[in-house]
């Protein structure tokens, strides 16, 4: 008989505290992944946190501007967001929505709140595509709340299954390419719950309310709301929410370990790759 393999835990391989930025035409928010700290994880090239309720932080939103060779993922908590591109497409992010868009070989768009006052809140995630989808055709995946599937796996644990699954409750998105896990997680006060990740994925989990424990053991560390946690050393994910609850993202990918190059709203492979992508929108072949 073969001895059964133990069970191994996720640890807390480095924290990594967002840093303030601006990006659009002025908008506030605190970048995760994408700064000096942490330039990108592995299909994951940036990851912006936005939450105020001051108007004159977002009013400005993000104008015009076009996108090569990725993916972006909008997580909608609070506000509204309008968006169009110069395809044709146009839709309202609404609260609870999520967009996952493949801008593939091109496309110029704008996202612009669609309110003047209130909370804004959300998340904003770049994935990176494999050298053979990079010039893809541009298209979108958007589901408003009502259609993102919520699992409940044990009581005070609720999830929202954006990409992935949860027992048998599978979310919506599909990228064969990245194999994504997006959970949006809520425990209860010292409620806690463990979770499989895909063999061989990059993971990070970020709190945004409460606090957390993280990791089985020896191995078990906190984590703070606005503090991202790089995952390492096992597949299966312990977590256990502090006296106030927590609230986290957890999000895993398949690493795509091939060169990148990036410069602004452009990312491919080579350096003569991004020339390129500068000359095409420059001559309006986005």
């Amino acid at each position: 008989m073969s001895a059964i393999d133990p069970i191994r835990y996720a640890r807390i391989a480095r924290k990594v505290r967002g840093m303030p930025a601006s990006d659009g035409a002025g908008v506030k928010l605190t970048r995760v992944i994408g700064s000096g700290e942490l330039p990108d994880l592995d299909p994951f090239l940036l990851l912006d946190e936005f939450g105020t309720d001051k108007a004159e932080d977002y009013l400005a939103g993000f104008p015009e501007h076009p996108h090569r060779g990725f993916e972006t993922v909008t997580y909608m908590l609070d506000g509204r967001m309008r968006h169009r591109d110069n395809h044709g497409n146009e839709g309202l992010l609404v609260p609870g929505s999520v967009q996952w868009m493949t801008a593939g070989r091109g496309l110029v768009h704008s996202e612009m709140p669609e309110q003047q006052e209130g909370r804004m809140r959300g998340f904003q995630l770049w994935v990176n595509l494999p050298a053979k989808d990079k010039m893809t055709d541009p298209r979108y995946q958007e589901f408003p709340p009502e259609q993102l599937p919520v699992a409940t796996p044990a009581e005070g644990v609720t999830i929202k299954v954006i990409a992935g699954e949860v027992g048998d409750v599978r979310g919506p998105i599909s990228q064969p390419a990245t194999d994504p896990v997006y959970l949006d997680i809520e425990l209860a006060p010292g409620v806690a719950w463990s979770h499989a990740l895909p063999e061989g994925h990059n993971a990070f989990a970020y709190a945004f309310e409460g606090a957390l424990t993280l990791g089985e053991g020896d191995d078990a560390r906190p984590l703070a709301a606005q503090e991202m946690a790089v995952l390492g050393g096992g597949d299966m994910l312990s977590l256990k929410a502090g006296d106030a609850g927590a609230r986290l993202i957890l999000v895993a990918g398949r690493p795509l370990r091939e060169p990148v190059a990036r410069y602004g709203p452009f990312v491919m492979n080579t350096k003569q790759e991004i020339m390129q992508a500068f000359v095409d929108f420059q001559e309006g072949r986005f």
